[in-house]
């Protein structure tokens, strides 16, 4: 708390100021008052239209639309801060601006011919995919699923201790505390023997975690550091986060998934009953789509001083009768883009889904090409199913979620709340055939604001574990139906609120 007080503190006069330039910019304006208003009605009429004619989903639409005929101009200023994609221009131009990485030449067409023979439809998931992101599917190696953050982290430490090139580190939240002491210890000790040591931490998501005073400390060490997108006021991309989670070694090995570096995630403290988190560690060539995800990053927001490039070599083909272990394809999400990769690729394997899709997410809160999916999907006889927290981390988006079960209950879907605890879990699973795990969660938030990074896979042994962990996680979890969520003309009317504002949330 003492964390958030002081960066509070540092923030508010610019704050205070931005205030003060507005009180004097309408007290200047008062005189015209009866000009103004009409002015802002052609305005507010002019604006509507052109939100209206916007590519965006429905419902993030509707909580602007009501805002901005409500208060024309203030609504007006805030979408324009916070709501239209062109205020991310500043994180695009530094990404635009940065050492560009080396070059990959697609040699996927062997690759696209041998999928398309044995699943044209998944082919084309994955084509789309490398289309809309630029990175390239690989054959996978070896790809290690973990039930639980605890049980990854030990690996993690064990493989950083053989780190001989590079450690890089890009997450949410750090927090010190085992493990996140743990992990710079070893890092600290790999750095004095020359080994190149980096982190990269979201601002914002770490506030209350992590300070300045932390990061400084950590340079002490010979640990290269940089905050993503730092709070230092009010501005468009404060609403642009860097959701990602990475840890990188060597460019030999890649872990992932909903893990963050603070000690709830593996269970060492408990805050919201028993923490369920999964993760995957990826081995050979495939790497190197998570060190180009890091560098890319790392070169736009850590001010000169780039990846090298020998750390970005193309993967080393592995030989031909190397054991192959079906595809992945990683890539990480924009908010840059007009394209939501993840959300179009969720509303893709729900339409492919032929016996089952299951879902893993904290957070429910689809648009509404996603929510329509999950329905459609449902209603022509598809096991849909998502497992839920049964213990919530943030009551009011825990409420926001369940406004969306009716609909989705109606249509057949399956909901089960983890009754030991919070889920953190982000996976889907369709058919023995596709999965992802990633940092994505089914909200607006995480599919349209943060950047974000997931991993298809393609009849990979890990669909496999997957599949043997979600069944064992929903025997631990009370299903919800009809019968037993609440009901009646004050929850329908405060289930309607609570979804126009759900992509606030």
């Amino acid at each position: 708390m003492n964390k958030i007080i002081r960066r509070v503190v540092l923030i508010l006069p610019a704050v205070v100021l931005q205030a003060l330039w507005l009180a004097v910019l309408f007290s200047w304006l008062a005189p015209w008052a009866g000009l103004i208003n009409l002015a802002l009605s052609i305005f507010a009429f002019i604006f509507v239209l052109y939100i209206i004619t916007k590519q965006d989903e429905g419902t993030y639409k509707i909580i602007w639309l009501l805002l901005i005929l409500t208060v024309p101009l203030p609504g007006a200023l805030l979408y324009l801060i916070f709501g239209n994609k062109r205020t991310t221009r500043p994180l695009e131009k530094k990404l635009a601006a940065a050492k560009p990485l080396p070059p990959l030449e697609d040699d996927t067409a062997p690759l696209y011919e041998a999928l398309a023979a044995d699943d044209e439809r998944a082919a084309q998931t994955f084509r789309t995919v490398q289309k809309t992101t630029g990175f390239l599917p690989r054959p996978n190696r070896s790809a290690v699923y973990y039930p639980l953050g605890d049980e990854m982290f030990p690996v993690m430490l064990q493989e950083m201790e053989k780190a001989e090139k590079f450690i890089f580190v890009e997450y949410f939240i750090l927090e010190d505390g085992l493990m996140w002491g743990s992990m710079v210890d070893i890092m600290a000790r790999k750095a004095a023997q020359g080994v190149d040591v980096r982190v990269l931490y979201d601002d914002l998501g770490s506030i209350g975690t992590y300070s300045w005073k932390n990061a400084e400390a950590l340079k002490e060490k010979g640990i290269r550091i940089a905050p993503f997108n730092p709070l230092l006021f009010i501005k468009g991309t404060l609403n642009c986060r860097d959701h990602r989670k990475m840890l990188i070694i060597d460019g030999k090995v890649a872990f992932s998934g909903g893990v963050n570096l603070a000690d709830e995630y593996i269970n060492h403290i408990v805050k919201h009953g028993h923490w369920k988190d999964i993760g995957f560690k990826l081995t050979g060539e495939a790497v190197a789509n998570y060190t180009r995800m890091f560098a890319a990053f790392w070169n736009a927001f850590a001010h000169n001083d780039p990846v090298p490039d020998q750390f970005l070599a193309p993967p080393q083909a592995a030989p031909a009768d190397a054991p192959r272990d079906g595809l992945v394809l990683s890539y990480y999400d924009s908010p840059l883009e007009n394209y939501a990769v993840s959300n179009e690729l969720f509303v893709d394997l729900l339409s492919q889904a032929k016996r089952y899709a299951w879902f893993y997410t904290p957070y429910l809160m689809p648009g509404d090409a996603l929510l329509n999916a999950f329905v459609r999907a449902a209603r022509r006889g598809v096991d849909v199913r998502i497992i839920m927290p049964g213990i919530p981390d943030k009551k009011l988006v825990y409420r926001m979620s369940r406004s969306f079960y009716p609909v989705l209950l109606q249509a057949g879907v399956k909901i089960y709340e983890y009754t030991p605890g919070f889920v953190h879990a982000k996976a889907s699973l369709v058919d023995d055939v596709l999965c992802t795990v990633g940092t994505v969660n089914l909200d607006y938030r995480s599919l349209f604001l943060h950047f974000e990074n997931n991993s298809l896979f393609y009849k990979a042994s890990l669909l496999q574990d997957l599949k043997a962990d979600y069944l064992a996680t929903q025997a631990k979890s009370r299903e919800r139906t009809e019968d037993n969520i609440d009901k009646g003309f004050w929850h329908w009317i405060v289930d309607g609120v609570l979804r126009i504002f759900a992509p606030l949330c």
